[in-house]
């Protein structure tokens, strides 16, 4: 008798652990938000009712753009787990064609390019995507991240239907699209839905375009959420059927939110682009947004149910020659500083915005506590690179692709270099022969601004704006020199397709044109820098000519970290930091530093080469703040 109801105890005790971890399991499960659970994934996200529903179950997009190409890669997690400590439980991303397919035939996806660990990088860390994958993506990038070897075809029409380049589309489209397939929600993967082209309805030249591209995602296996993204004056005409519109603002008008009513009445209300900040051009001054301003935006979106996606959540840098440029009212190129005064600074740092929006998305998070904010990483004031190297620009010419001699100007894009690619960035130099002095009238085919010189003496420039030029007598017969800038593609507007670089047409001495030119390429890809080291440098001068190159080292001990370029002193041209092209300087600002990440940097030395066009100094510093000019508001 003792012993029975000694067990009949122990088989109590059992039962009631067994019931507690039943139970334990059963709150785990039901308590965990929908994302968390293992999901069926046959459904993926809808919009067949007022509010998007993933898996059926009620959700809000709340999202933020980080590009993987403006970010290093050693600094993905970083910025990642970042977003993620913010509450952002989407990530969007553009994909640029231009960096993918640098030239007709030739992909890159590797190491800075690697789409498909980026996306699942944000998987692992429990963040869904939306994709967008253009091909025209804006993102104020040059040309829009088309690459520039389209404008080789003089017929060629951008963002339409005509025959080139929907054939170079479908090409882009069979490498990319097969390696976003197998991460989309239903097989698994974090991809939630997919853009279709980008603001087409401000473009809208061709009706026929977006249902091609609709068609060419589909056809190749996407099978998630479509959608487009238009501002509200544009919706209609950037719409195709099949996929639902989005909206994209940075002041939350009734009239935007009507006109996305009136044509898409019973769906879910999405804000693709929210705009954080906005970019900066040369010349002008650094455009902030207060974080009051966007945090209350973002408030009374979320107030009114809609989803939204934060353009940028961290903006980051556009490296090397790659920003674009404004055409209207006049042309003003992109900095290179992507800060966009995003809630992540360029370098990856918390600002106001970003704890603001923190505490706001905390609210958003089913009662969970967000992820802890990641250690912010350190930052150095390096010792001053001391500049001790010089070599003129006409010593580095025999460093270039064999010139190639034209009888007319020939522009930047119909060069026959890079594997007969053409020219897509930096500078082209063009020489002939003057045998008098006069007038020298450019009219405007000159793009975007040119240095002008006789037998290598520096006379004047030109740019969009100065058209003549007074070239001084001398006897004999002297050579005229014209360096040519591409300060950056038009990225945005009507005309896309009128963007070649270089000299686009001819030059009148006297009202005659000039004729019989040598024409070099100085793209200043890695492989030319990485030349340069073979070439007869000299000591530097007390004072060195210009244009030309100055070398000089920057010594780092123990483990790199960031820092910021400053370069006072000089005028305007590239920085190269271990052959890698930082990007533009220039003294008008408002840019006044260049983002230097440590992943860029050894321990030891580093070389510092730096481009400069008209005026230098003996040394560059390294700051541990960054410095993006004056700032005024966004009006």
């Amino acid at each position: 008798m003792v012993v029975l109801r000694i067990r009949n105890v122990h088989k109590r005790k059992y039962a009631l652990i067994c019931l507690c971890i039943v139970g334990f399991i059963m709150y785990m499960y039901l308590g965990m938000p929908a994302k968390g659970r293992r999901m069926s994934r046959k459904v993926g996200l809808s919009a067949n009712t007022s509010q998007f529903t993933l898996e059926g179950e009620p959700f809000c997009i709340l999202g933020g753009s980080i590009h993987y190409f403006r970010v290093p890669r050693a600094y993905w997690r970083d910025r990642l787990m970042k977003m993620k400590a913010c509450g952002i439980n989407t990530l969007t991303t553009h994909v640029p064609w231009s960096l993918h397919e640098p030239k007709r035939g030739v992909f890159s996806f590797h190491t800075q390019l690697d789409l498909v660990a980026y996306i699942n990088l944000a998987a692992e860390l429990g963040l869904w995507v939306i994709l967008r994958p253009g091909p025209y993506i804006s993102s104020e990038l040059d040309l829009g991240g088309l690459p520039s070897w389209l404008l080789q075809d003089s017929s060629m029409r951008l963002r339409t239907t005509h025959p080139a380049f929907t054939q170079a589309v479908n090409t882009f489209f069979d490498k990319l699209i097969p390696k976003m397939v197998p991460l989309q929600f239903k097989k698994g993967g974090p991809i939630i839905a997919v853009q279709v082209e980008n603001e087409y309805g401000s473009f809208a030249k061709d009706q026929s375009y977006m249902p091609f591209i609709k068609e060419a995602l589909q056809s190749r296996g996407i099978s998630e959420l479509l959608l487009t993204s238009d501002n509200h004056n544009t919706l209609k005409p950037g719409g195709v059927d099949g996929a639902i519109r989005s909206v994209k603002l940075q002041k939350l008008n009734p009239r935007d939110i009507q006109d996305l009513n009136a044509v898409q009445p019973n769906g879910p209300i999405m804000v693709m682009d929210y705009w954080t900040g906005w970019y900066d051009v040369w010349g002008d001054l650094h455009h902030v947004l207060p974080p009051e301003d966007m945090v209350s935006t973002v408030r009374e979106i979320l107030r009114r149910g809609m989803s939204v996606n934060l353009y940028m959540f961290h903006g980051g840098s556009t490296f090397g020659f790659m920003s674009g440029a404004l055409a209207d009212p006049s042309y003003r190129a992109v900095v290179p500083s992507y800060d966009y005064d995003a809630p992540l600074s360029e370098a990856g740092e918390y600002t106001p915005k970003y704890h603001l929006l923190r505490d706001l998305l905390s609210r958003y998070n089913k009662g969970d506590p967000l992820p802890d904010m990641p250690v912010l990483r350190y930052r150095e004031t390096y010792e001053p690179a001391i500049m001790y190297q010089h070599l003129s620009l006409w010593d580095a010419l025999s460093f270039t692709e064999e010139p190639f001699k034209s009888v007319k100007p020939v522009s930047m894009e119909n060069l026959p270099v890079n594997n007969r690619n053409g020219q897509s960035y930096g500078y082209t130099l063009y020489e002939t022969t003057i045998s008098s002095g006069g007038l020298l009238k450019s009219g405007d085919n000159v793009r975007d601004r040119a240095l002008v010189f006789v037998d290598r003496d520096y006379i004047g420039l030109f740019k969009r704006q100065s058209l003549e030029l007074a070239v001084p007598d001398g006897e004999g017969r002297r050579t005229l020199s014209l360096l040519v800038e591409n300060c950056g593609r038009v990225h945005q507007g009507r005309d896309l397709d009128k963007q070649h670089k270089g000299l686009v047409g001819d030059i009148l001495l006297n009202n005659t044109p000039l004729r019989d030119f040598t024409i070099y390429s100085l793209d200043m890809k890695p492989s030319f820098i990485d030349s340069l080291y073979q070439a007869p440098w000299k000591a530097l001068p007390e004072t060195p000519s210009f244009p030309g190159f100055c070398m000089g080292r920057l010594f780092v001990y123990g483990y790199p970290s960031d820092t910021f370029v400053k370069l006072p002193g000089w005028e305007k041209g590239v920085v190269f930091i271990n052959g890698l092209n930082l990007g533009r300087y220039w003294s008008i600002g408002p840019q006044q530093t260049l983002y230097l990440p440590g992943p860029f940097l050894n321990s030891g030395i580093n070389q510092v080469i730096v481009f400069e066009e008209q005026e230098g100094d003996y040394k560059i510093q390294f700051e541990d703040t960054p410095d993006l000019g004056m700032a005024a508001d966004i009006q």
